[in-house]
């Protein structure tokens, strides 16, 4: 027997920042924190943010990059990739699903199915300026069965980040 969930109701909150080439709209029971720490360093800029669902005891960790040459386009995506694929070992399925928006906005979004530490990773970019890369977390034991509920509700969540996505130039 499974504990009942209670799913927040929400509204969506508009995030936007000087300091950040990007907008986009998240649930309001999600808190946004400047990231401060990267394993125990400072983060490459001040675009690093968490995105802490603190009901589900989950953080979507968002990490900006800005493309100053044409290979970091391609390092960042080979990045984005291999950081997806090392839970290939524990994950049942790996989903690549392609995102082009009508903005300027592209990427790649990877739904990862089974036992895996994170289950939904995606990147957004313009090819030429910005990069944004974002993981799904929970801080807890994967159980797939019993976190799948809060999963699925909180991609729908995604999804909405994803679509809502502006890069601001």
């Amino acid at each position: 027997m499974y504990p009942k969930i209670s799913f927040p109701e929400f509204t969506l909150v508009k995030y936007e920042t000087a300091a950040c080439p990007f907008t986009f709209q998240y649930a309001s029971y999600v808190k946004p924190i400047k990231d401060t720490s990267f394993f125990g360093e400072k983060p490459l800029n001040d675009c690093w943010l968490n995105l802490q669902m603190e009901i589900f005891n989950g953080t979507i960790y968002c990490s900006y990059l800005p493309i100053t040459k044409s290979e970091d386009l391609t390092k960042y995506i080979k990045d984005s990739y291999k950081l997806a694929r090392e839970h290939q070992v524990k994950a049942n399925f790996i989903d690549e699903i392609p995102i082009h928006k009508s903005n300027q906005v592209n990427g790649m979004l990877y739904n990862l199915e089974g036992p895996t530490a994170s289950s939904f990773q995606f990147y957004l970019t313009d090819s030429t300026k910005h990069f944004l890369r974002a993981s799904l977390y929970f801080n807890a034991q994967t159980r797939p069965d019993s976190l799948s509920p809060i999963i699925e509700f909180v991609k729908k969540d995604l999804m909405t980040i994803i679509n809502s996505f502006e890069w601001r130039y």
